[in-house]
């Protein structure tokens, strides 16, 4: 009678054993299909992020001389997710390790919009763009030089604060 006890329970954790072997066998085809699904997805390249910075950089100066605090509180922020892409997605770039040094002049602009102070505005903008070429320079791009824009990047955009 123990034998056959014995046997039937020695069955069953085999088949249980067989049966938890074929369910880790699914699961890992599945992280496996799923690591490959994000091994393709896209992720920006670092000229892609930079361009956005370039573009949010012209939008905040003119939303910024115009006092248009809500619209440079946006793109102040649009700046900083950027950076924070390139941190996150960047890592082996040798230009990322650079980064660090834009902070405290986008803190610097965040407090001016912040304040409402336009002439602490225009100050820190110009330190933001310094900033900018230091960083180009000192990871050799300094071909990639910027500057205060003069004109707005996109036409179709009103920078003047509208007042409903």
């Amino acid at each position: 009678m123990k034998l056959i006890l014995v046997s039937m329970m020695a069955c069953m954790l085999f088949f249980s054993c067989r049966n938890q072997t074929s369910e880790i066998k699914k699961l890992q085809s599945r992280v496996d299909s799923l690591e490959q699904k994000v091994k393709n997805s896209y992720v920006p390249g670092f000229g892609e992020f930079m361009s956005g910075i370039q573009s949010h950089h012209a939008k905040l100066w003119f939303a910024g001389i115009n006092e248009n605090w809500e619209l440079a509180d946006f793109e102040i922020h649009e700046i900083m997710e950027n950076i924070d892409d390139i941190k996150k997605f960047e890592t082996d770039r040798r230009e990322s390790q650079s980064i660090p040094m834009i902070e405290p002049a986008l803190d610097s602009v965040n407090v001016a919009i912040q304040n409402k102070n336009i002439n602490q505005f225009k100050n820190s903008f110009v330190l933001l763009t310094n900033t900018c070429n230091t960083c180009h320079r000192d990871v050799n791009f300094s071909f990639n030089d910027v500057k205060i824009p003069d004109s707005p990047p996109f036409s179709n955009q009103v920078f003047k604060k509208v007042i409903n």
